[in-house]
């Protein structure tokens, strides 16, 4: 195609043919209608005083004169989803236009969202008919966790401008990237406007978020202002106001069952609570019994959340052990933040009613607990961070039903909200505590006699703002003998890893990265890619007796907004089948197989086998409900395969 193509009032096909994807972005997080992949483009319209050209992928605006100019796309939207690269030279203005209307004047009015710096401030802008901007007005923040933003509090304002408490300065191992503007290099920029709410992403760093008055309706529009040039390569929108769900499919060796149709919980826990020899299923508030689940009791009130605006009140995460030491399985539900912590509910050993709930922990930071035996005396602690630290809590026998007593594996500043996992990283016979950020080593004389060793390693990557992910698993990955780890590594971005362990002549540990699955411009694992590991696992799912992991996709994992990656992309479960394999990079490869299309997992995943059949079974609770996936037997997929 020619260097300069001519732009012209009126519609204009662009040959634009995209460039690979950048280092510093790996493309939308949405998938796009439409993405310029030539050989040509869709129509767009100039105005203003600009020139525009294409040329091996990169449309390029030069202001020519004080206003500068538009390309303005033709087909119009309300709710749209943009993406961009963009580069600028020296005194470049830029920026995205969107909710074009035409006003009276011949001009235009509408959202625009500017590049010029890294705040990416939103105004609502008026545009005269030779396309210069004569009204700016900075539209107030918004983008909080609703889809529609209520107007601000005076108190909100004033808490905006309050100092944020800092976190005790460690040296970690896992750093944010800067996700600032990079003057005169490759930026990229993704914008969510829904309903009244503009959320922008410079380089997949935290949110930018505006509100406006709702309504309007138009098309998209880049500028170019100033006195530099302006580029633009990998365009890609999608008009959000589709939704699209996929084909429900379960994987061949599951059969589900569907316990509940609402969104009570994100954990789940099973134990024998009737003491009939069958274990049951706990959700949120209900019981489920077995061995048919389709019975069920209520331990403590019921009431839903409503999965589009609520996050499950009452049980982030659930967990079930005799804990009061009478021989009947309790209940223990946990919640992060600002929550009611650790509550522990106690079995009422066969009375037909609710039971009673004790407040046993606060200051829960983490979203993602374990219940494990960590000090060795055959009975579980509960494993997670709090007010800054790695820790574990357990009750005083004595006193079962009190606060429990907290022990402090690390020391302040390695807690986060993201990412937990127990195992023998070195092979001394005692339980190791990982995160993001590393793995404490048990002690010979204790587990109580913290803070443990600190090993430093990087088991998380860093997008918009977040790291860290589930449940992270501890085994022999590729049967070398020494523990590896796996994990996601954004609960609520992108991506799955394994990390191969290593030890020098010394015996010094140290761990490579063997990437699974990352963002969906990546080469992943039998070509699945999804968002949102917030809820994982692991265990013997093929009976092989090698572990394999299971993930999923938190649907919503921030409710109804557009603040985590591809929000509405389908809420898989899969399972990753561990195979060794000599010629794979560590020695080993972790291959997807299918469970689900329409659970999605809460914030963690339960696989156990309830009936004993010697196949493992895989339980979520989730926004659609709560779900037992029955793994079949092999030998009875195969004699059905015949």
């Amino acid at each position: 195609m020619p260097k300069e193509c001519a732009v012209r009032k009126g519609p204009v096909l662009l040959n634009v043919l995209l460039t690979a994807v950048s280092a510093l972005a790996s493309g939308p997080s949405f998938t796009p209608d439409v993405r310029f992949t030539g050989p040509t483009a869709k129509g767009w319209n100039k105005v203003g005083q600009a020139s525009w050209s294409a040329d091996t992928g990169t449309i390029t605006g030069k202001p020519a004169g004080n206003g500068g100019g538009w390309l303005v796309l033709d087909n119009s939207y309300q709710d749209v989803s943009f993406y961009t690269e963009f580069r600028c030279e020296d005194s470049c203005e830029t920026g995205v236009l969107l909710r074009a209307e035409k006003t009276s004047d011949g001009g235009m009015k509408g959202v625009y969202v500017s590049l010029d710096d890294s705040t990416l401030n939103t105004y609502a802008v008026a545009i005269d008919s030779n396309g210069k901007m004569v009204k700016q007005e900075k539209l107030p923040r918004g983008g909080v966790l609703a889809r529609l933003t209520p107007p601000p509090s005076p108190s909100q304002l004033q808490s905006d401008n309050r100092p944020r408490p800092q976190s005790p300065s460690v040296d970690l191992p896992l750093k944010p990237a800067d996700t600032s503007l990079r003057p005169h290099e490759w930026n990229s920029v993704e914008i969510f406007f829904d309903a009244n709410t503009v959320r922008s992403f410079l380089n997949d760093g935290r949110q930018q978020g505006a509100m406006v008055e709702d309504g309007g309706y138009g098309p998209v529009a880049l500028y170019a202002g100033g006195k530099g040039a302006v580029q633009f390569r990998n365009v890609a929108y999608m008009d959000m106001s589709v939704k699209v769900r996929d084909e429900e499919k379960v994987g061949p060796h599951f059969r589900k069952q569907r316990l509940s149709d609402f969104y009570y919980s994100w954990g789940t826990a099973a134990a024998d609570f009737n003491k009939d020899g069958v274990l049951d299923v706990v959700s949120g508030p209900y019981i489920y019994y077995g061995p048919d689940y389709r019975k069920s009791r209520e331990i403590y009130y019921a009431f839903p959340s409503n999965p589009l605006t609520e996050f499950a009140s009452d049980s982030t995460m659930e967990f079930a052990a005799d804990f009061d030491g009478d021989g009947w399985p309790d209940v223990l539900t946990v919640n992060f933040g600002g929550g009611p912590g650790a509550q522990l509910y106690i079995n009422p050993k066969g009375e037909h009613r609710r039971w009673q709930k004790y407040a046993v922990g606060t200051g829960v930071q983490s979203e993602i607990a374990l219940l494990r035996d960590i000090d060795g005396d055959g009975k579980p602690e509960l494993v997670y961070s709090g007010a800054g630290h790695v820790r574990y809590a357990k009750p005083d026998p004595a006193k079962p039903t009190e606060k429990w007593i907290v022990h402090d594996i690390s020391d302040a500043g390695y807690g986060v909200a993201h990412g937990i996992g127990v195992g023998d990283i070195n092979g001394d016979g005692r339980i190791d505590v990982l995160n993001p950020y590393g793995w404490w080593e048990q002690p010979a004389a204790g587990a109580d006699s913290g803070p443990w060793t600190y090993h430093p390693a990087a088991f998380a990557q860093f997008g918009r703002g977040l790291m860290g992910g589930s449940v992270m698993a501890v085994y022999d990955v590729n049967g070398d003998g020494k523990n590896d780890v796996v994990t996601s590594l954004n609960a609520h971005g992108w991506g799955l890893a394994w990390y191969e362990q290593k030890r020098d002549s010394a015996g010094k540990i140290s761990f490579t990265e063997h990437m699974v699955m990352n963002d969906q411009s990546a080469k992943n694992a039998g070509g699945v890619a999804f968002s949102e590991l917030h809820g994982t696992s692991y265990a013997d799912v093929d009976g092989d007796g090698i572990p394999d992991f299971i993930a999923g996709k938190r649907y919503f994992s921030h409710l109804d907004t557009n603040i985590d990656p591809d929000p509405r992309g389908a809420p898989v479960l899969y399972w990753y089948k561990t195979v060794r394999n000599p010629k794979a990079a560590g020695g080993a490869e972790l291959v997807p197989e299918l469970i689900d299309t329409h659970s999605g997992v809460g914030s963690d995943v339960l696989a156990v086998d309830l009936n004993h059949d010697g196949a493992i079974d895989v339980i979520t609770s989730t926004r659609f409900g709560t779900f037992v996936y029955w793994g079949i037997p092999r030998h009875v997929a195969a004699s059905t395969q015949k």
